[in-house]
């Protein structure tokens, strides 16, 4: 067998390698662009394992408290009396496991000392709302009074009805009065005050009981506007729910109901990995310059090295791994830089956030395995095809016709 097809020698593979690693006086300008490559993909890892990481706590702190205030599965009828006790039973005895909270709802315009704030209002049990809203739990009172409401405290804050208090609520149904007619209005008690973490809630959203709808607004006992379930895995329980229930009524997960939302940002979470991708890829060019310019100023060796024997192969070899090495170097670099800078973020509050407009003082940062997974493979791959060319132009040197010009 022909020495060209023979496998390389690994050991003179290895010499060269660390010798070309070495800094060349006659050629530092070489070196420095090494180095720079090796720079520029460890900042570029570092950065998309930061970004992703924000970007992933991000989603993942919104879903916890989207998840809270819109429920893991909501029933919504399309005929009226769609939505009963009959069908609470019926799912109740299919799904044991299940947690429910049937509901009224209704908008109402809340008034009190000037201030003026319109807000959705629920009609719910309050204990079975307790059972599957833990800050509704942590926010209800002792009162057994039924006008009374559970209200947010930033709307709280604005009608200046702190726990105790009582503020009106003006409802869309009319009532007479004398010859005309005028809105229906109730004075409620602020029996509790909660804290869900994004505002835009804790000033749209109150909660009071059934009876108060019955009694106020005539709605027929035992049959509501919908019915929230708890369950575990509401992904997967959805089809289940959907066997069951007449096709008078419609199920709903919270994913849904936020569905333009959570696209929004998975986009935003693409978009980023590409953006930031691209300096990894101008990284990649310094890789590609710095072994072409090896290449170049290495002519003669690699010419005296084929005429004392070495393959094409063993040339190719050498330049790629080189490319390699230094890209490698980069990417665990970055890869160590990027988990510290993480850990730093997650652990000292070095960055701080508005609570009302994120739902959380603290940057959360939650890099998952899976983009971390994605940023190593995107990175590899850059650094492979940086690593292709140079090494396929130093094969291609034709040693007699560098010889002659030397």
């Amino acid at each position: 067998m022909s020495r060209a097809l023979s496998k390389p020698n690994k050991k003179f593979v290895r010499h060269i390698i660390k010798h070309y690693l070495k800094y060349d006086k006659e050629n530092p300008f070489i070196f420095i662009s090494a180095v720079l490559a090796f720079l520029g993909i460890a900042a570029g890892v570092m950065v998309l394992m930061i970004a992703m990481g924000i970007m992933n706590g991000t989603q993942k702190e919104f879903s916890k408290k989207l998840f809270v205030m819109n429920y893991p599965l909501t029933l919504l009828p399309v005929e009226e009396n769609s939505v009963n006790d009959d069908l609470v039973n019926t799912l109740q005895k299919e799904f044991p496991h299940f947690k429910f909270s049937p509901y009224y709802s209704t908008q109402v315009i809340t008034k009190n000392e000037g201030s003026v704030q319109g807000s959705l209002l629920y009609g719910v049990d309050f204990d079975k709302e307790a059972a599957i809203n833990h800050i509704f739990k942590e926010a209800r009172g002792e009162s057994n009074n039924k006008f009374r409401v559970i209200v947010g405290d930033s709307l709280s804050y604005e009608m200046n009805a702190a726990k105790g208090q009582k503020v009106t609520l003006y409802f869309s149904e009319q009532t007479a009065v004398g010859f005309g007619t005028m809105p229906l209005q109730k004075r409620f008690m602020v029996d509790g005050l909660f804290d869900s973490g994004l505002k835009a809630y804790d000033k749209a959203i109150m909660y009071t009981s059934l009876e108060a709808f019955e009694k106020l607004l005539k709605r027929q006992d035992g049959v509501y506007d919908g019915l929230h379930i708890y369950t575990e895995d509401p992904m997967k329980e959805i089809d289940k729910i959907r066997q069951i229930v007449p096709e008078t009524v419609i199920v709903e997960g919270w994913w849904q109901q936020n569905g333009n939302f959570f696209a929004a940002m998975e986009m935003e979470k693409k978009a980023l990995f590409l953006v930031l991708l691209l300096i990894i890829l101008v990284a990649s060019l310094n890789i590609i310059s710095s072994l072409l310019m090896t290449v170049m100023s290495r002519r003669s060796e690699i010419a005296l090295m084929r005429t004392l024997g070495a393959s094409k192969t063993e040339i190719r070899s050498i330049f790629f791994k080189l490319g390699l090495i230094i890209g490698s170097a980069g990417i665990l670099a970055g890869a160590l830089l990027g988990s510290f800078g993480i850990w730093l973020l997650t652990t000292f509050d070095i960055i701080s956030m508005p609570a009302d407009v994120y739902g959380s003082s603290k940057l959360p940062v939650d890099l998952s395995m899976g983009d971390f997974g994605l940023i190593i493979l995107g990175t590899s791959v850059i650094i492979l095809l940086s690593a292709l060319y140079p090494a396929r132009k130093a094969a291609q040197t034709n040693p007699l016709t560098v010889l002659r010009n030397e």
